[in-house]
């Protein structure tokens, strides 16, 4: 007997088709997490997102890349919203909660767009040889802003800011290079190259983000990418605590002729970071597999 599921795949941070970044979006209830990364393997996107019922939050959310299984996803959590609200399991004004491998996470849908929360987590200047680094991405001293150091988190994203969006443009790194840092050094395995020069005046920052480690050589638009970026700027005193409460605009995806825009807002108060972004649904179907579950 065939099994069968819904499958969707919506496009993230966006309100336009064929731009942002694309998830997979389905249910997972009885679905083992091999049969879970075979789907994700076969939707071939940058990661694909499966709910699933859980007794310790709303949902319980899972992300895969084509190869592995991540701690966290931005842009297909936000997709993961948009398949529920086309569910009529979200609405607007509603807050709900994911059981995730980062904990618990909250999210929400207002006026049509939504919002998830981020982690915050440590950083420090980055201290260790930047030689490799530099040749692996192919840049030099030159394409950097002056006297802003690179940033490592504890999440393993390493944070380059870059002098101009022309630089960054051109940054073309060599992969397997990239690869070889992570598989040595299991403190970087993303990096996160920002400016802030953008393409709209409205925005703040542009940036481009290489996982090759996790099977993404570029990203699109990387929502756990944006996030922790805010609180980056503020550790390089780039920004005001003032302006981390704004809601800001980040750029990403205009190289890869896949325009994204994501929100980031820190609410002091409650010591919480969001994301936030639209979403549109670009194919429904129905996929088809023979596997035992």
């Amino acid at each position: 007997m065939k099994n069968k599921i819904e499958i969707y795949q919506i496009d993230a941070f966006t309100k336009e088709p064929f731009c942002g970044n694309s998830a997979g979006v389905t249910f997972g209830d009885n679905l083992n997490d091999g049969i879970k990364q075979q789907i994700a393997k076969e939707m071939n996107l940058a990661e694909t997102a499966f709910l699933s019922k859980s007794d310790k939050a709303d949902f319980h959310l899972q992300w895969f890349t084509p190869t592995v299984q991540v701690e966290l996803c931005g842009h297909a959590t936000i997709a993961s919203l948009h398949f529920l609200k086309e569910h009529s399991l979200l609405k607007n004004g509603q807050t709900i909660t994911f059981d995730t491998r980062s904990g618990i996470l909250k999210c929400k849908m207002e006026d049509d767009k939504y919002f998830m929360q981020i982690p915050l987590y440590a950083m420090q200047n980055y201290e260790g040889k930047t030689k490799d680094i530099f040749s692996a991405l192919r840049i030099s001293e030159d394409n950097l802003a002056q006297n802003i150091p690179m940033v490592l988190l504890e999440n393993t994203n390493l944070y380059v800011c870059i002098k101009s969006l022309e630089d960054l443009k051109n940054v073309s790194p060599n992969f397997k290079d990239l690869i070889k840092i992570s598989e040595m050094n299991k403190k970087i395995s993303g990096f996160a190259l920002f400016t802030l020069d953008t393409i709209e005046e409205t925005s703040f920052t542009h940036s481009r983000y290489f996982a090759p480690y996790w099977g993404i050589d570029e990203d699109p638009v990387t929502g756990s990418m944006n996030g922790p970026l805010l609180p980056v700027l503020k550790h390089l005193n780039l920004i005001t605590e003032e302006q981390m409460e704004n809601n800001l605009i980040f750029e990403q995806g205009d190289f890869m002729d896949r325009s994204g825009r994501v929100g980031v807002k820190f609410y002091p108060t409650e010591n919480e970071l969001y994301i936030s972004g639209d979403a549109v649904t670009v194919i429904k179907g129905e996929l088809i597999f023979n596997v035992r579950f």
